[in-house]
């Protein structure tokens, strides 16, 4: 584990991942689509934002808990959901979760993941949710959310801006695919990274076979080479808000719709009841065309952020970029890319190193910007400058109507 000694932030945990894995499956948890327009927005709206320290406060005891539904959480986040990180370690979905109940934080599980709702239930313990992609065939759904609650799972995180799917260019080029299919570019690929192949593919061979779709219902339950057919039936384009009602029936636990990018939707998803929403642009995986979420994030908290847990994601990698989310109004943040680099590079060993330097690139810049506690984190610490867009959540009237979204 010398490797992950010697990562000292994010950024060096993602170069330790692209070491190690395939191009082809590091490439699916690094890009976004297209020309990577929203991939860039949404790292770009962080590293403009600027915190103002303030001094002469007591930051003795800096406190990175808070709650969420009712319940403490150690760090003002969760794990996103990740299809890809049972290819970058063995069973990484369940290494993740691992982390993320000794970080004391939720870990969502992927509905595409390759290990199963009950086995990560099972032995990773600590705050559970599950992420449904809707099946054209909503019964199949259903009863997907019906296992994850009967697993235990505490909460169910509707995907939504899922459309026609994405134009992941890169994936055509690199030659990985869904469903992938092995050629003479990914074979080349996958043989000239060893290491991955004997502790990740070579340990599925040589256990259950090649990896499967384990959430998915029995008839669509296939390998990744499996039939294309899947990724059609899983395509959500017969959705609607009364969709949101009977997920209601079926799920007896907290629900939260992520994909949320405009107030109106917000204020919809609220009117049907729905415990929280996700200010997310898919981490620019989905339409290039996209703001970054933390543009629309404080218009979204002022339409709905006193009725509802206001939850957002897309660009996490440092501990400061936490403290502008809350800043801006949301309740916690979602990162996935973050912990993907750390299993990518060793595993939970990995996804510890990346939870604890988040946590303690938190916990210092709380202290420089004079609040000791997550509570304490307000629209105060953002230097505005002349960027009328940073106003914040409660400051409609002083942004003027143009702004007020």
């Amino acid at each position: 584990m010398a490797r992950i000694d010697q990562c000292y932030n994010i950024a060096d945990l993602r170069e330790a991942a692209r070491r190690r894995l395939p191009k082809g499956v590091f490439q699916y948890m690094d890009l976004g689509t297209e020309d990577l327009i929203a991939l860039r927005n949404n790292r770009a709206f962080l590293e403009q934002t600027k915190l103002l320290n303030q001094v002469l406060v007591d930051v003795s005891a800096i406190d990175t808990s808070t709650e969420i539904f009712g319940k403490k959480i150690n760090l003002p986040m969760a794990i996103a959901p990740t299809g890809i990180a049972g290819l970058a370690w063995y069973e990484g979905e369940l290494e993740l979760a691992k982390a993320a109940a000794k970080a004391g934080i939720p870990f969502t599980l992927a509905t595409g993941s390759n290990t199963s709702m009950e086995k990560i239930a099972a032995e990773a313990g600590g705050r559970l949710w599950f992420q449904l992609y809707m099946w054209r065939d909503k019964q199949m759904s259903y009863e997907v959310v019906k296992r994850a609650a009967a697993a235990g799972y505490e909460a169910l995180i509707w995907t939504v801006d899922i459309g026609l799917g994405a134009n992941r260019e890169h994936n055509k080029r690199n030659g990985f695919n869904t469903p992938y299919r092995l050629n003479m570019k990914s074979a080349v690929d996958m043989l000239t990274h060893p290491e991955w192949m004997a502790t990740v593919m070579g340990r599925y061979m040589a256990t259950t076979g090649m990896p499967k779709h384990a959430n998915y219902p029995p008839q669509y339950r296939e390998s990744i080479t499996g039939k294309a057919s899947v990724a059609k039936a899983l395509r959500a384009d017969q959705v609607s808000f009364d969709d949101i009602d009977r997920l209601r029936d079926v799920w007896p636990g907290k629900l939260i719709i992520k994909g949320i990018m405009r107030p109106d939707d917000a204020e919809k998803c609220v009117a049907r009841g729905v415990d929280g929403v996700v200010v997310s642009n898919h981490g620019g995986r989905n339409m290039d065309s996209a703001p970054s979420t933390l543009d629309v994030l404080p218009g979204i908290v002022r339409a709905v952020g006193n009725k509802t847990d206001v939850i957002v994601d897309s660009g996490v990698r440092r501990g400061s970029d936490l403290v502008k989310c809350l800043a801006l109004g949301a309740k916690m943040a979602l990162t996935g890319r973050a912990t993907l680099y750390g299993i990518g590079a060793g595993g939970q060993a990995g996804a510890d190193k990346a939870l604890a330097i988040l946590k303690d690139e938190l916990r210092r810049t709380m202290s420089y910007v004079g609040r000791p506690n997550i509570s304490d984190i307000d629209s105060d610490v953002l230097w505005r400058g002349d960027r009328a867009r940073l106003e914040s959540p409660d400051s409609a009237e002083r942004a003027g109507p143009e702004h007020s979204q």
